[in-house]
């Protein structure tokens, strides 16, 4: 059985957040959504999300930001990080920050589909581990 994932979306562009809340929905996990890095924060802190969807240039808080601070509190939640601007060197900051990995925008919807179903059937083999581990 598949785990359904609590998804935290950031991205300070509305129509953003509503494509990626659709994907995310129609895959059948839980979803929740912020416009700035300082509302992500304060919902990692409730909600402890799985997976993170955050844009980098946001205002108030930027994504970079946002992903040590959230990465503090919930070091178990992995963060996808997504830039429409050079992302080779944002990756490269965002993975030493502890970011799962950085996507391009505008995004292709399959790879954001391939992204969950991967994400969720890893986490599932994880979980199959451990149980069999201490069965």
């Amino acid at each position: 059985m598949k785990k359904a994932l609590d998804v935290l979306i950031v991205d300070d562009q509305a129509g953003v957040r509503y494509l990626l809340e659709i994907l995310v929905k129609e895959a059948g996990h839980r979803v929740h959504t912020a416009q700035n890095g300082v509302e992500a924060v304060d919902k990692v802190r409730i909600i402890k999300p799985d997976l993170v969807f955050m844009d980098v240039r946001m205002p108030i808080m930027g994504g970079l930001e946002a992903l040590g601070k959230i990465k503090k509190i919930a070091p178990e939640t992995e963060v996808v990080m997504m830039t429409a601007y050079s992302a080779e060197d944002t990756a490269a900051i965002a993975m030493q920050k502890g970011a799962l990995l950085c996507m391009s925008k505008p995004f292709d919807v399959d790879e954001v589909k391939n992204l969950l179903d991967n994400f969720v059937n890893n986490l599932n083999s994880y979980e199959q581990a451990c149980i069999e581990n201490y069965a």
